[in-house]
């Protein structure tokens, strides 16, 4: 297998291709109905599954459908409806700093920007390109933890870094597909292989992955 920056992105290309055909349907599993609702739901997603962030966030987003709303939130209260996503007292932190720095410094408008996304507490590379790619169709590598998995396997790249990989991904994929890319790529993790026991045999991509640890 090719292993240069070349072969990598004609692997990536192909590995697309068939991914593309096989979920046509791959979108974000967090439920939302604005790039708002987006953020503060990739927020709490954050070691915690989706699942359990969208029993949480119908709630959540009646009380608190907006920047101002969010930003006036009681931090107990807040916590209080949070806290099966763990890690609650910071995400909370996070929560009211990002949406009093969009009251304080954006008028209450979200940047459409990644660059402008990153400048909130507490949103990091991943979650503003989740929004950027999802929601204002800026051209996104979405690292979280299936993307980063699959991706390792597959060897197109070597970075264990998240940003990292990020950047080395941008020479592999055309801008066009990027973020649908990461979307296929995160169901591929999702449903064929996960952490444990990958499906090999079902894998459609099997022949250009060079995963020693393939399952017969």
């Amino acid at each position: 297998m090719d292993f240069s920056k070349q072969g990598r992105s004609e692997r990536a290309i192909e590995i697309f291709t068939i991914l593309d055909r096989e979920y046509p349907d791959a979108r974000p599993h967090l439920q939302y109905r604005s790039a708002f609702e987006l953020l503060v739901a990739t927020i709490l997603a954050a070691q915690c599954t989706d699942e359990m962030v969208n029993k949480v966030t119908p709630e959540l987003f009646r009380r608190y459908p907006d920047p101002a709303g969010l930003a006036a939130a009681d931090q107990t209260t807040l916590e209080g409806m949070i806290k099966s996503t763990g890690f609650y007292r910071n995400k909370t932190k996070n929560l009211l700093n990002m949406a009093r720095a969009l009251q304080d410094r954006f008028d209450g408008r979200l940047p459409e920007t990644v660059e402008g996304l990153v400048r909130l507490p507490g949103v990091g590379r991943k979650t503003a390109n989740v929004v950027a790619g999802n929601c204002y169709g800026i051209p996104a590598i979405i690292v979280d933890t299936h993307f980063k998995r699959v991706i390792g396997r597959l060897v197109l790249s070597e970075e264990t870094n998240p940003d990292k990989i990020e950047f080395s991904m941008w020479d592999l994929v055309p801008e066009v597909n990027r973020t649908r890319f990461s979307l296929v790529i995160n169901e591929h993790g999702r449903r064929v292989c996960p952490a444990r026991k990958p499906l090999c045999p079902e894998c459609s991509i099997t022949a250009l992955c060079p995963f020693p640890d393939k399952t017969a």
